[in-house]
């Protein structure tokens, strides 16, 4: 039997090879991951969150709301993404993937697949049972740092349904929260200046 010895900086030169394999952060995990289909993977504040696609009524409410503003759309020469573009935080490298993305055709991107939340016009949330927190408390000052000019929060589980529109940042924060119930009009502002009826996503 033959004994084999190993010197120290054998083991240190082992140990860093090593570990310039392994991902150290949350966002260079997100970074390694293969698809994962039927599941939805983001970086909020640092945290790497794999969560499942949302129920059948959390998708047509995120259709009604693409139907609503193609016409938009179409007229500026804009782009749409209904759930399925990540889009990075300027700044902080978060990774998130909004329920909806209104963007310029020739968006700036990170990497090949992800916008640049700077150049957006306006991401949309639609509140589901898991996603309470992050939508309402979380989301808005990661958008509103990812200087994208207006997020939409729509949520039809909350005891009165309503849709919130957040605009106008000053020092990383949204200055403005306009609150409609569900069924009433909601102005989205500049740059997309369009009156949103809100009873299309009613049940």
């Amino acid at each position: 039997m033959v004994a084999m010895a190993i010197r120290d900086d054998e083991v240190t030169e082992q140990e860093q090879i090593s570990n310039n394999l392994l991902p150290s952060t949350a966002r260079q995990l997100f970074d390694a991951l293969p698809e994962l289909p039927g599941l939805r993977a983001e970086v909020i504040e640092g945290n790497l969150i794999v969560s499942p696609v949302g129920s059948p009524e959390h998708s047509w409410i995120g259709s009604d709301l693409f139907v609503a503003l193609l016409p938009l759309r179409d007229e500026r020469g804009w782009r749409a993404s209904l759930g399925t573009l990540n889009i990075c935080i300027d700044g902080s490298r978060d990774s998130l993937v909004p329920d909806y993305v209104l963007a310029p055709a020739d968006c700036p991107r990170w990497g090949t697949y992800e916008l640049q939340s700077q150049h957006l016009f306006l991401v949309a949330e639609i509140v589901s049972p898991s996603s309470v927190h992050r939508d309402h408390h979380e989301k808005p000052q990661i958008y509103a740092q990812g200087g994208v000019p207006v997020y939409l929060l729509i949520d039809p589980i909350a005891a009165q349904p309503a849709a919130t529109v957040f605009s106008e940042i000053k020092d990383g924060v949204y200055q403005q929260a306009a609150r409609t119930v569900m069924g009433a009009p909601l102005h989205l502002p500049a740059p997309i200046d369009f009156e949103l009826d809100t009873s299309i996503f009613k049940a």
